[in-house]
């Protein structure tokens, strides 16, 4: 999972809001397989999982973004 969330968290660590931040410390508690599943588009996303900040992790990966 470094390989998602790693990066994306060394990009943007420092722009996220404490609750963001707890977001994507639940994000760590997915099975690994099923985090990058939902990223990469191979299996839906889940209502409580496809947020803003998860968008934004999906665009960072799929889209070579960086966000602001």
């Amino acid at each position: 999972m470094d390989l998602v969330l790693g990066r994306f968290a060394d990009a943007e660590l420092v722009r996220l809001s404490d609750g963001e931040l707890d977001e994507l410390e639940t994000w760590l508690d997915l099975p690994d397989q099923q985090m990058f599943a939902f990223v990469n588009g191979a299996q839906a996303v889940p209502a409580e999982i496809d947020t803003a900040l998860f968008r934004r992790l999906r665009d960072f990966h799929t889209k070579g973004l960086t966000t602001k």
